[in-house]
């Protein structure tokens, strides 16, 4: 049973980071060339956070129950968006240090 748990968790994971848009934009971000896109990326939890906003509205309204799915799934990827910022600042910083101290090398002769 818990090997078939194992499994199942496995392929939904494999599913959502294949095909889910937060994910494929989370992982674009973290290349080298993606993370300076890493702080303006932060401003896309705004139109999430509006969505979760307009779904409570309508469920007060009389709305079904349902749309509480959707709000948490909007407040989640607003969380991500909202995290990827500050990650991708580290991860550049991490590598333009990484690459002063290749350039530094090169320039003193040795191999890094």
């Amino acid at each position: 049973m818990l090997r078939l748990l194992w499994n199942l968790s496995v392929h939904v994971r494999n599913a959502l980071h294949r095909f889910a848009p937060t994910n494929i934009l989370s992982d674009a971000i973290r290349t080298r060339r993606g993370l300076k896109w890493g702080i303006p990326v932060m401003l896309l939890a705004v139109p999430y956070l509006y969505a979760a906003y307009l779904c409570t509205v309508v469920i007060d309204g009389g709305g079904p129950g349902w749309l509480y799915l959707l709000v948490l799934l909007f407040i989640w990827n607003a969380m991500k968006m909202i995290w990827i910022g500050p990650v991708s600042l580290v991860l550049l910083i991490r590598a333009r240090a990484i690459e002063a101290g290749q350039s530094h090398a090169i320039q003193a002769g040795r191999t890094p």
